[in-house]
């Protein structure tokens, strides 16, 4: 089962204080400890100076006990011990159970020689001892007193953290909410574009200018493509159905014509077979020509080689000479080798010239020049050109300039001719020939030292 994002947010929020006030805690216990531990012993100190200071202006000190010792099995308070130099016991000021608390051996061997005191804890005790001039002075406290006053400090730390891992909690909550209800929209008016085709529908642009901002920036960008993809898509399966219905009406009535129709002549039946194939021709033509843009369309990225670009064209010249032998093609050539695909190339140098050949009156000019490390090839006819106001929309698929242009195809060769020559880093343009006609002109990057 997946967690919502809005909780493992707070989660994640209430972990990084709950881990804040653990560091946080444990800096401050192991600061309180030091303390506490420093003051009892400062406590120690101080009370066996007192006693030191007290017995010096005592001339004599002879074994006595306490009119009232205290029971150090229920007192924390600090008591005074005092020996004479054997470590014979001379007053105590408190009991456990019946007797004064011992002193360890290591107080009784370290005392004497040590400056400033010595300090020690045994059997549940913190003892400070101190030798004066008439034997020694012991001082201690219970071990629990510090144990006591930390107690409180970790009580606190936790009865205090609780409150502050639900104020964390609840402040996470309400911070990842407000920062995912614009994600939360954006979300559902994209399952409702979705839903409903509506690829017009933008996305609210929010007045800040954050990550959400951002990305819902970028989605309407994306629908914006998306809208233009749509519409392109849609205007070229329309077109198409347009382009095929033509042949594919001229086929179905020859067939049915030879098929089932009256008897007709010899000439009437070459015609309308004819007929027949120049039209599956022509519908192959545009089938496979639509394949070609599909894959464009798709993200076909050409396989580039280096390629003589002047042996392709003058190859390509002839083999065009040899099927519209009623026209002239003439061509000059320059030595040019590009980065590029053969095949793709070969595409578009015959697509520019069936492009001129159907519009020439007479004749068809090539040219391939190179400059400045570029190679430019200009295909031309004599025909009646194209005006500036359409000279880029000839491009655009299923579109031609005008009556005289439009012939009986079907407007996709310079779609193609025009992805090829951007797949190779070049362009194409449409201008006037030196003949009153049409030019095309197409730029590729010639390779280094050709």
């Amino acid at each position: 089962m997946s967690v919502p994002l809005r909780l493992r947010l707070s989660l994640f929020g209430c972990v990084v204080v709950a881990l804040t006030l653990l560091i946080f805690g444990s800096l401050l216990y192991a600061l309180l400890s030091r303390g506490v531990n420093t003051n009892q012993d400062d406590a120690l100190r101080s009370r066996a100076q007192q006693a030191v200071s007290s017995l010096n202006s005592t001339p004599d000190v002879t074994p006595r006990g306490a009119l009232a010792p205290a029971d150090l099995r229920s007192s924390t308070d600090i008591f005074v011990e005092v020996f004479d130099p054997s470590w014979s016991l001379l007053y105590a000021t408190a009991q456990l159970n019946g007797a004064p608390p011992p002193v360890s051996s290591r107080m009784q061997s370290a005392a004497p020689g040590a400056r400033g005191g010595y300090f020690d804890t045994a059997s549940g005790f913190r003892f400070y001892g101190v030798p004066f001039a008439r034997g020694y002075v012991v001082t201690g406290q219970s071990t629990l007193v510090p144990q006591s006053n930390l107690s409180g400090v970790v009580t606190f730390l936790i009865l205090s953290a609780v409150p502050s891992l639900v104020a964390a909690f609840a402040a996470s909550w309400l911070v990842a909410g407000r920062a995912l209800r614009p994600l939360k929209v954006a979300a559902g008016a994209a399952d409702e574009i979705g839903r409903t085709r509506d690829f017009a529908r933008r996305l609210p642009e929010p007045k800040s200018r954050d990550e959400v901002a951002l990305l819902s920036t970028s989605f309407n960008r994306m629908l914006d493509e998306l809208q233009d993809a749509f519409n392109s898509q849609r205007r070229f399966v329309a077109d198409a159905s347009h382009e095929l219905r033509t042949p594919l009406t001229t086929i179905r009535g020859n067939a049915g014509l030879l098929a089932a129709g009256p008897a007709i002549s010899d000439e009437e039946r070459r015609a309308a077979a004819a007929d027949i194939a120049e039209e599956s021709g022509r519908m192959a033509r545009l089938v496979d020509r639509m394949l070609t843009l599909a894959r464009a369309d798709s993200g076909l990225q050409l396989a580039l080689v280096p390629v003589n670009l002047r042996a392709l064209v003058e190859e390509v010249c002839r083999q065009a000479a040899a099927v519209h032998a009623g026209r002239t093609v003439s061509s000059e050539t320059v030595d040019a080798v590009v980065d590029g695909d053969d095949d793709a190339l070969r595409q578009l140098v015959w697509v520019l010239l069936d492009n001129a050949f159907r519009y020439s009156r007479a004749a068809v000019a090539v040219h391939l020049t190179t400059e400045d490390g570029w190679a430019r090839l200009v295909v031309a006819d004599d025909g009646p050109g194209i005006p500036p106001a359409e000279r880029e929309r000839v491009f655009e698929r299923f579109y031609s300039a005008d009556a005289s242009r439009t012939g009986g195809h079907a407007g996709l060769g310079l779609s193609i001719a025009r992805w090829i020559a951007l797949q190779h880093g070049g362009r194409i343009v449409a201008g006037d020939s030196l003949s009153g006609g049409a030019a095309f002109l197409v730029d590729l990057r010639l390779l280094p030292n050709s």
